[in-house]
């Protein structure tokens, strides 16, 4: 297996597509390639499933009823401007998408797909997410093993990482600069648990330990951020 599908394979996914008969046996397929594949029937639920779910690729028709693509688009680029993001139009939306110009598309499909241009789509996601993660894992004196999730610093020593620790650390990491809300760690690193502050901050405390400095920033009532 090409090395970009194994990475493929540890990425999520949030495909909108109104039309059931399209969706699902795209979902379907797709799902073979990725870890997860969140579906959504319109704009306004892949809004909603997005900042729930925070996937690492988008995959969107343009149409959509309530809130079409273009319109969910522009919503996540105001808060997010790394996510890959792969738009699905008919020839007579060109026009349409010259207002999309600014919104950093990775790639721009025309119906009916083909499974291997989507694949080929998904490859240059891909690349821009290993190429976003080698620009901002390096620290100073230690990088983030994002693989065998751990800290592996310049002398050569490892420091292991818990699952939670690695899940929160991937987390700030991928938002670097931006404030990550309790409620985002929780969905994303406590999942299914409830996460109380207390466990939080303790969380917080130890992996601080394991960093050579203090790029974990605390913002009151609010959450935490990776700043370096």
């Amino acid at each position: 297996m090409e090395l970009w599908l194994e990475k493929l394979k540890s990425l999520r996914m949030l495909y909108a597509e109104d039309e059931e008969g399209i969706r699902k046996p795209m979902a379907n397929t797709l799902s073979y390639y990725l870890k997860e594949v969140l579906e959504a029937r319109d704009g306004e639920e892949a809004l909603d499933l997005y900042y729930e779910q925070r996937p690492d690729i988008i995959l969107t028709d343009l149409r959509m009823p309530k809130k079409d693509g273009l319109y969910m688009v522009k919503e996540i680029r105001k808060c997010d401007k790394k996510t890959p993001i792969v738009m699905i139009t008919a020839h007579t939306d060109k026009e349409y998408l010259l207002s999309a110009i600014e919104l950093k598309i990775e790639k721009y499909l025309i119906k009916p797909v083909a499974l291997d241009e989507l694949l080929g789509a998904l490859k240059l996601c891909v690349t821009e997410i290993e190429s976003g993660r080698s620009l901002f894992l390096e620290c100073k004196n230690c990088k983030f093993d994002f693989k065998n999730r751990r800290i592996v610093y310049d002398d050569g020593k490892e420091t292991e990482l818990t699952h939670k620790e690695a899940d929160f650390l991937e987390l700030l990491l991928r938002k670097k600069g931006m404030v990550v809300s309790y409620e985002e760690i929780e969905v994303n690193v406590w999942k299914e648990e409830f996460m109380s502050i207390a466990a939080l901050r303790t969380l917080v405390k130890s992996l601080r330990k394991k960093l050579p400095n203090s790029f974990i920033k605390n913002h009151s009532q609010t959450g935490y951020s990776f700043e370096v």
